[in-house]
Parts: structure tokens; sequence; C-alpha cells
């Protein structure tokens, strides 16, 4: 017989009850360390005073009125995001998937009103995750999200992760954007360098293209710049947001140029929820603290700190572990076991973490996290490889 909850998920046997800052408490007592943030949703942890303020306030005034009206916090949020970033304007939506979405109708729509309705290709690259609606699987293209859903959205071209001969041939006159995450989150923590990003940018200049940055897992400080792209020197002209923006509130968001956003005009997208008075005055609560450079200087030192103990975890168990890579606090251990072993290992002792694509385990802490807590990530980590090592 089915459960009530549909089962698409694989869950595991756990059930959390309450969050402080960077620890899970389980029905049963146990406390877990969260290396997953809710897959780099909660960027500042489990009940931040600052978020749960903001919430609960705005909570007691007004929850939702539509789009039909002005939304003041939707107006705030947006003009943080253009104050902070590359934007001059903002869509709020309730998750990455919507952002996917818009994204591609905006491409899209930029070259119809050029004149040029044939450009509708959109170059994406293996790995990809892009969520998981009709643009964002067709856009990914791999067999495990497309198989059984019938016809996929055309217009997407998929190349191998790196190739930049088979990117510069696949740019023909249809083609109307570039897709990329500059740090790929499920298809295992793989970074973009800076030169491949900053000639990303040169190559859709030179050809007349438009560059659409997914940074729904690797924005909002997850690296140590407010968003990924930062770090490379470059901009995009359009990019989608979500997970660490509403800081565990549903809240997502596509922000963009006014050259590239030229064709969304009134009636051509909308949403009932995105924008909602709730999740902007969330999101406003997490721009105010994550955009300030002081915190991003915190959030890079340490990423450091992490990044060295794991080094030294690494070298400790060699026939369980391969490398660590990434960036920020946005960091994968490449694994020479099945990576779902490790993450049960750590269920076993109490820390939480998540698998991904290329046999790598994600750490993804909250960026709250502190020193004393990394030494006992690490150790709980060093705990859950040995159980794993052969005999």
């Amino acid at each position: 017989m089915i459960s009530s909850v549909l089962p698409t998920y694989n869950r595991a046997p756990l059930s959390f009850v309450k969050g402080e800052g960077t620890w899970l408490i389980e029905a049963d007592g146990r406390r877990f360390l969260d290396l997953g943030a809710g897959i780099a949703v909660n960027a500042l942890g489990h009940a931040h005073p600052g978020l749960t303020e903001a919430l609960t306030a705005q909570a007691g005034a007004l929850w939702h009125t539509s789009n039909l009206y002005q939304i003041p916090q939707q107006q705030a949020l947006a003009d943080k995001l253009v104050e902070a970033t590359f934007a001059d304007t903002v869509f709020f939506t309730n998750s990455g998937t919507e952002s996917c979405e818009l994204a591609v109708k905006m491409a899209r729509k930029y070259f119809y009103d050029k004149g040029q309705p044939e450009r509708v290709e959109i170059i994406t690259f293996d790995g990809s995750f892009h969520g998981r609606s009709s643009a964002g699987i067709a856009a990914a293209g791999s067999e495990k999200m497309t198989k059984g859903f019938g016809p996929l959205l055309p217009g997407f071209v998929h190349l191998a992760f790196g190739n930049h001969d088979a990117l510069r041939a696949a740019i023909t006159d249809r083609t109307c954007a570039v897709l990329v995450e500059p740090v790929q989150g499920e298809g295992g923590i793989r970074p973009l360098p800076d030169a491949c990003l900053k000639g990303l940018r040169d190559l859709c200049d030179e050809h007349g293209i438009l560059m659409i940055l997914d940074e729904v897992q690797c924005g909002v400080g997850r690296t140590g710049k407010l968003f990924a792209h930062e770090w490379a020197g470059v901009t995009p002209d359009i990019m989608m947001v979500a997970k660490g923006i509403g800081g565990g509130f549903p809240l997502g968001a596509v922000l963009a140029t006014e050259d590239a956003a030229s064709g969304m005009t009134a009636g051509t997208h909308g949403s009932t929820y995105g924008g909602n008075p709730l999740g902007c005055a969330v999101g406003c609560a997490v721009m105010d603290i994550v955009a300030d450079p002081g915190f991003l200087a915190e959030v890079n030192r340490k990423a450091g700190l992490l990044r060295q103990k794991l080094e030294g975890l690494v070298a400790s168990h060699p026939d369980v572990l391969e490398g660590v890579r990434g960036s920020g606090l946005m960091l994968g251990l490449k694994c020479k076991v099945a990576p779902a072993d490790l993450v049960a290992a750590g269920y076993t002792a109490e820390v939480i973490t998540v698998p991904a694509g290329d046999n790598v385990v994600r750490l993804l802490p909250p960026l709250t996290i502190t020193d004393d807590e990394i030494a006992e990530a690490v150790s709980r980590l060093d705990r859950a490889a040995g159980s794993l090592a052969p005999s």
C-alpha cells in the first residue's frame, strides 16, 4: 500500500524535531552536527535569532496579498540585491527550479524581441543540476532525471564539462545562452576555474549571447563571496538564486541586467507566492548579515580551517578517501567507497553530510559554524571514515 506521502524520496531513518545553530536534535534526543544545512539552505544555521525575529514580526503583520499589489518587503529585498550585485532588476520565485524556468524564458524572449526568434538553444554541461521541472531536467539532460517523463523540452545542447573546443564549436546562429553553475553541486562539487569563467564571459560577448549562472547552491556567501562568480571578476547577464537566500524559508530569485530582462514585460511571467511578505522579510534579514564584508571574511577563514582539517582526514584514511575539493564552505570529499556508505556511517557518528555525483560526499555546513564545531565535525567524520576502512 502506498504511503500517504508520495514515496519519491529515499529517506534516512531520522526524524529531527529541533535545530540550534549547527546542531539538529533527533526525536530520541541525539544531537547531530549538521554539515548539510538542508542542502545549502540553512545558510545561517537553525533557528537563527535574527531570522526568527524577522519572520515572527512579519507573520504578526501580513502574510500574503499576491503580486497584484505593491509589496514593500519585496521592494526592500530587490533593492538590497541590486545594490550588492551586477543586477538591475529581480524577479522573486519560491525555489531554484522556478528560477530556472524564468531564466530560460527570459533568455529566449530576449532574442525573440530582437527579431531573432530562431535563437532558442541554450548550452549546458554534463553533471549539471538545474532543478526537476520540465526545463530543469531538459537543461541537465541526465538519463536518471529524464527517463520515463515523455518528450523533453527542446532547445538544449549538452556538452562535456570543461571541453572548451566543444563549447566554441557548439555556438551557432540558434544559440541564445550558455547556462552553467560556477560550482557544480549535485555533480560532485566541481568548481569552474576562474580562467574558464572569464573565458566563457568573453565567448558570450564575442558571439552576442547571454551568460546565465546558476548560483542556487553556490551563492549567498557559500564560497566566501556573496556570489561565486565574483571570484573570477566577471558578471552574468542572468543569475538564478534560491536556497541560502531564504535561510530556510522557501525563496528564490532571478537577477538580471536591464538589457537581458528587456523582454519580460507585464504579463510575460508571474507567481502567486513569489516575493510574498514572509519570504522577503526573511530574505532581507539574510542579506543584512551575509552581504557584510566582515561576515564573508569569517566564512573564508573558517573555510580554510575546515579544508586544512579535511586534508588531514583524507591522509588518515587513504583506503576510504581520495581528496578534498570545492570552494569556501562548499566542499566535497572524493571517496574510494560508495558515498552513501560514508553518509550512512556519518549517521552513526552523529554527523550529517550529503551525497553527490562523481563519488563525492558534500559538506555544506551553516556559514555560522564555529571553530570548535569544525573540530568536532572532523572528529566525527574521522570516526565515520574509520568504520569503513578494510580490516
